[in-house]
C-alpha cells in the first residue's frame, strides 16, 4: 500500500516539475525580426515585445497575440457588382497591408484581415455602381484609389497600413462579353478599312503629284529648248547681218578705191554673160535691149551715179 502511495506522490511531483518546466519555457520569449507579441498581465494588456529575448513572470504574464509586421497580401474573393448601366460583373482583387501598431491590431478589431476584405468588397461595389460598364475597365486606378482611401480611414484604429489595392479581374456576363468582342472586331475592321482608304488616297495623291511634277518638268524643258533655239537663231541672224554688213562695207570700200568701179563693171559683166547662157532653156520674157550690154551698163552706171 505504501508503495502505491509513493508512486502517486512521485507522479504528482513529476507533473508539477513538468508544469514548472513548461512555464519556464513559456516565460522565455525569443521574438524574431519583424514580429511583435502582446503580453497580458492577469488578463490585462501590459506591453508589446519587440524583436529579441524577453522573460515573463510565470503564472502572471502570458503572450496572448502574435503579430507579423511584414507586408502581406490578402486575396479579396470574387463578388458580383452592378455597374451604373445595370450590368452585372464579377470582381476580385488583392490587398497589400502591414501591421504598424500591434496593440491596435490585437484589440482594435477582432480580425483585421477579414475586416479589411469586407470593407474592400463593399467599397468596390459602391464605386462600380457609379461607373458605366465601359468605364469600369478603364477606371481601375480610380476604384483601387478609393478602396485604399477608405481602408486608410479606418487603418489607424485597426493598427494597419494599407499600401495598395489591385483589381485582378472584372468579368462581365457571357452575353455582354460576346457583344463587346463583336464591337471590338467591328472597330478593328473599321480602322483597317480607314487605314486602307487613307493609304489608297495618299497613293493617288502621290501619283498625281508625280504626274504634275513630270508635266511641269517637261513643259519647262520644252520652254527652255525653244528659248535656246530662239536665242540660237537670233544669234545666227545677228552674225549673218554682221557678216553682210561687213561684206557691203568692204564692197563699198573697194568701189571707192581707184579702179574699183572698173572691177565692179567687169564682175557684173561676167555675171551678165553667165545669166544669158542660162536663158536658153528658160521661158522668162526679157526686154528687147537686154542684150545690149553697153546700154545696160550705162543704165546701171547712171543709176549708180544717181544713187551717188
Amino acid at each position: 500500500m505504501s508503495d502505491i502511495i509513493d508512486l502517486i506522490v512521485l507522479a504528482i511531483w513529476g507533473i508539477i516539475v513538468l508544469v514548472v518546466l513548461v512555464k519556464l519555457f513559456q516565460v522565455m520569449q525569443i521574438v524574431p525580426t519583424r514580429s511583435a507579441r502582446i503580453v497580458e498581465r492577469l488578463g490585462k494588456y501590459n506591453r508589446t515585445l519587440d524583436a529579441g529575448f524577453h522573460a515573463l513572470i510565470p503564472f502572471v504574464e502570458k503572450v496572448t497575440f502574435i503579430q507579423d509586421l511584414k507586408e502581406e497580401t490578402i486575396d479579396v474573393p470574387p463578388q458580383e457588382c452592378f455597374s451604373k448601366d445595370e450590368v452585372q460583373v464579377e470582381v476580385d482583387g488583392v490587398i497589400y497591408i502591414s501591421v504598424v501598431d500591434p496593440q491596435k491590431a490585437s484589440y482594435g478589431v477582432e480580425d483585421y484581415r477579414y475586416a479589411a476584405v469586407q470593407l474592400a468588397q463593399t467599397t468596390t461595389r459602391s464605386v462600380i455602381g457609379t461607373l458605366d460598364l465601359d468605364r469600369t475597365f478603364e477606371e481601375r486606378d480610380i476604384i483601387s484609389a478609393k478602396v485604399v482611401e477608405v481602408l486608410d480611414a479606418v487603418g489607424g484604429s485597426w493598427g494597419i497600413n494599407v499600401h495598395r489595392y489591385e483589381i485582378k479581374n472584372i468579368v462581365p456576363p457571357e452575353t455582354v462579353k460576346n457583344a463587346m468582342e463583336k464591337g471590338v472586331n467591328a472597330e478593328r475592321e473599321r480602322r483597317a478599312i480607314l487605314a486602307s482608304s487613307e493609304g489608297d488616297k495618299q497613293s493617288r495623291i502621290n501619283r498625281s503629284e508625280g504626274l504634275k511634277a513630270e508635266a511641269i518638268n517637261r513643259s519647262e524643258g520644252e520652254m527652255q529648248r525653244r528659248i535656246n533655239e530662239a536665242e540660237g537663231k537670233a544669234a545666227e541672224i545677228l552674225e549673218i547681218a554682221k557678216a553682210k554688213s561687213e561684206s557691203i562695207a568692204k564692197i563699198a570700200n573697194s568701189i571707192s578705191a581707184p579702179g574699183g568701179m572698173e572691177a565692179m563693171r567687169l564682175t557684173l559683166g561676167e555675171q551678165y554673160l553667165k545669166t544669158l547662157d542660162g536663158l536658153e532653156a528658160s521661158k522668162i520674157v526679157l526686154p528687147a535691149n537686154l542684150v545690149d550690154y553697153e546700154q545696160w551698163m550705162e543704165k546701171v552706171g547712171l543709176q549708180e551715179g544717181a544713187e551717188d
